[in-house]
């Protein structure tokens, strides 16, 4: 193998690899990048079994040279030693060249680098996905989806698929659920559907966080194919596969109680901000409790801190209806909660005080945050 390849540019294609490789693999060369190069491309893997990331580098894009094919091969290199020495290359272009046992001669500018390699054919093959049937959204609006999402899922291993988020499949829309059991975050996408087999998935929460990474805020197409226990996203030149979650999703449908007994709408982000000053206190007391008093047509946040003090907060609230309340609420997931909403007003209904309220947009059901208030004595 023999090429000399736009430095930036490789830098870039390089970092999105390195999101697929775990220091943790059981299997060594899995910490390597693949590196394989033909008569007219070259494609970049990387993987830990649970997350791969293949990208196709074209010589051209835009009729500017980015990569010069001089002798085609593949080889595999340890993958974040070999990008920290290609982002400390000077230099336009960097060269490539590699020998019969796979050592490889890194060349820019004054440099060189020689790196040992492994032999490509030791590197396991990708999971193949079926795309027979395929769901295209928009780059910004499944980055979106996860943003409002992925922050719910649980980070304890001791029910595996609540460490992903819920993708289900129906007549007139999708839904995407995550919950740690202390709290929930629903989105549905309205008219819209996928004709596939498979009524849901479960997409691992680690391999959406990383490819929201890679996603840009644009119009670009997002490509999503389904088999029984793998997702491919194909998002311009890179394909990114994740396994799926075995097991049961649980039934969260029947969280939902139909009838509020206290409803209160604010601005949410006089609300959010209200929160983070209040939670100033609930944090220097370890547990992050903030108590909110719905009563008299007001709106009241409070929290103390033993050592500390306490700190009292009136919300300006557009509108409130039914009975008074006092409940008490985690404030890290209020704000969580909060942030994963753009609309301007929020709306929060209450159905008493120990059961779980929700938060949704003023104008709109597409997002829908759960919380389950926090028992005080």
């Amino acid at each position: 193998m023999k090429i000399s390849i736009k430095r930036q540019y490789f830098i870039e294609q390089l970092n999105h690899c390195l999101k697929a490789i775990s220091p943790r693999t059981t299997l060594p060369i899995l910490n390597g990048i693949k590196i394989d190069v033909s008569d007219d491309q070259m494609i970049l893997t990387g993987s830990d079994s649970e997350i791969s990331i293949e990208i196709t580098i074209p010589t051209e894009i835009d009729n500017e040279e980015i990569l010069e094919i001089k002798e085609p091969g593949s080889v595999v290199l340890t993958g974040r030693f070999f990008v920290d020495i290609i982002k400390k290359l000077s230099g336009d272009f960097v060269d490539l060249e590699t020998t019969e046992n796979f050592q490889t001669k890194i060349t820019a500018g004054k440099s060189e680098f020689n790196l040992s390699g492994n032999d490509s054919n030791q590197y396991p093959l990708l999971p193949e996905v079926n795309n027979a049937d395929s769901l295209v959204l928009s780059s910004a609006v499944l980055k979106t989806i996860i943003n409002q999402t992925n922050f719910a899922v649980s980070l304890s291993e001791t029910r595996p698929v609540l460490t992903g988020v819920n993708w289900n499949f129906n007549e007139d829309h999708i839904s995407f659920t995550a919950t740690d059991s202390h709290r929930l975050a629903l989105r549905r996408l309205l008219d819209k559907t996928f004709n596939t087999e498979i009524s849901n998935a479960i997409i691992p929460g680690k391999s959406l966080s990383e490819l929201s990474k890679i996603l840009s805020d644009s119009d670009e197409d997002v490509e999503i194919n389904l088999s029984q226990n793998q997702v491919l996203f194909t998002y311009g030149n890179m394909r990114f596969i994740s396994r799926l979650l075995e097991g049961n999703y649980p039934d969260t449908s029947r969280l939902f109680p139909e009838n509020y007994e206290t409803k209160v709408s604010v601005n949410n982000s006089e609300f959010y901000h209200a929160i983070d000053r209040v939670s100033l206190l609930a944090r220097e007391g370890g547990n992050n409790v903030i108590r909110m008093t719905v009563e008299n047509n007001n709106v009241e946040l409070t929290s103390n801190s033993p050592e500390v003090g306490t700190v009292n907060e009136d919300i300006n609230a557009s509108a409130i209806e039914g009975e008074g309340i006092k409940i008490s609420f985690n404030s890290k997931y209020m704000m969580e909660a909060l942030r994963a909403i753009q609309d301007e007003e929020v709306t929060i209904e209450f159905f008493g005080t120990m059961r779980p309220f929700t938060i949704t947009p003023s104008e709109s059901n597409e997002v829908v945050q759960l919380i389950l208030p926090i028992r005080t004595y």
